[in-house]
């Protein structure tokens, strides 16, 4: 499949300028490449919902928990510069790790959401990053780890952080910036310096509107003491969408969930690994990244999903295609509607950002028909 950069206007713009006039857009980007080269890079509407700052080609939005991607790329990284395999133990290289149970999980079924450590039964502040590790450390799983998967809302980027600090001696948002940002010239961070914040789009929270799907994550979401409730709000914190945007929280390195990036540099990151991930990647690192270590109902969000090492993959039992169906491809979506993916098969990277969230799990429409254009 090669794609043609005036074919693929002619299909996409339309549908990204629907997405303002008839699906409620206040502002967004879409970048898609092929074979490491842009091909189309789109972007409309405001910064804000007075309407005074328009989008620009220079605009960067918090991605949410597409950052759980850069993260992991970070520490696959790292375990290959060290010459670590998957299968080796968490707690051979952060000994505390292995209390109340957890001695035996692997590197493996950490990164693909299998360590059941979702919830945390001590209250933390996010914001006290020893603390959320000691609470990590002291955690019983929340079931067997391996046996089946679910998301790891908050948690999953302090795992990952502290791994990287333990092997390479360095943050994740200090590795990132020396391994990738740096070199590739991206305009992606993982805490957001105060000289940048004039850029940066205001996220809003979704509006409140018909019951969202999938229901039983949602009831769940707000019925006190289940699995899905404690994983969105452990450790707990910066709950409200508007936190985001205060620049004191900007600045802080969450993994799972505070990157900040225009559509375009992640677009390319993204093609890098699309291309298969060369120079940064050899090529056994890069198969982590596509197989797929666990695949059926998720846990938390209850419905089908699947992992590979800290990406999401296609799940066989969904309806819901997230990479237009490939079994190769794999990316992270973000809250409210954000989404960026490799495929390998085709060479291609797709990314759209978004400031107006909406209340959905995974994917929502506004990016989900353009996907399917880049295909047709």
């Amino acid at each position: 499949m090669q794609l043609n950069s005036d074919e693929l206007r002619a299909r996409l713009e339309p549908l990204f300028r629907e997405n303002f006039e008839n699906f409620g857009e206040l502002g967004a980007a879409v970048s898609v490449w092929q074979h490491g080269q842009p091909v189309l890079d789109l972007h409309g509407g405001f910064r804000d919902a007075g309407r005074e700052k328009p989008w620009t080609e220079d605009t960067i939005v918090l991605i949410w928990s597409a950052t759980k991607a850069l993260g992991s790329a970070c520490l696959l990284h790292v375990l290959q510069e060290h010459e670590i395999n998957l299968e080796r133990r968490v707690a051979e290289f952060w000994p505390e790790f292995a209390q109340a149970g957890k001695d035996q999980i692997t590197l493996a079924q950490l990164l693909s959401h299998q360590a059941g450590l979702a919830a945390l039964d001590r209250h933390v502040d996010i914001r006290d990053y020893p603390a959320v590790i000691d609470a990590l450390e002291e955690q019983k799983p929340n079931w067997q780890p391996g046996e089946g998967h679910g998301y790891h809302a908050r948690t999953f980027g302090f795992l990952i952080d502290e791994l990287v600090r333990r092997i390479a001696g360095a943050t994740i948002s200090e590795y990132w910036r020396k391994t990738f940002a740096e070199p590739l010239g991206l305009d992606i961070w993982i805490g957001l310096p105060e000289f940048e914040n004039h850029r940066v789009a205001t996220m809003y929270a979704a509006k409140v509107g018909k019951a969202p799907e999938p229901q039983q994550f949602y009831r769940d979401l707000v019925t006190p003491g289940t699995l899905a409730r404690r994983a969105f709000n452990s450790p707990s914190g910066l709950n409200a969408v508007s936190d985001m945007n205060e620049p004191e929280n900007r600045a802080r390195s969450f993994v799972s969930f505070g990157g900040i990036a225009s559509a375009k540099s992640l677009g390319k990151f993204y093609s890098i690994l699309a291309s298969g991930g060369a120079p940064f990647f050899v090529q056994r690192t890069f198969r982590w990244m596509t197989t797929t270590w666990t695949d059926g109902m998720d846990r938390i969000f209850k419905i089908p999903t699947a992992y590979s090492a800290g990406f999401m993959k296609e799940a066989s039992g969904s309806a819901k295609k997230i990479f237009a169906g490939s079994t190769t491809a794999f990316g992270h979506p973000g809250a409210g509607g954000s989404h960026a993916f490799a495929d390998p098969e085709n060479k291609i990277s797709f990314v759209y950002v978004i400031n107006q969230m909406e209340q959905s799990v995974l994917l929502n429409l506004k990016s989900l028909r353009l996907v399917e254009a880049v295909y047709a």
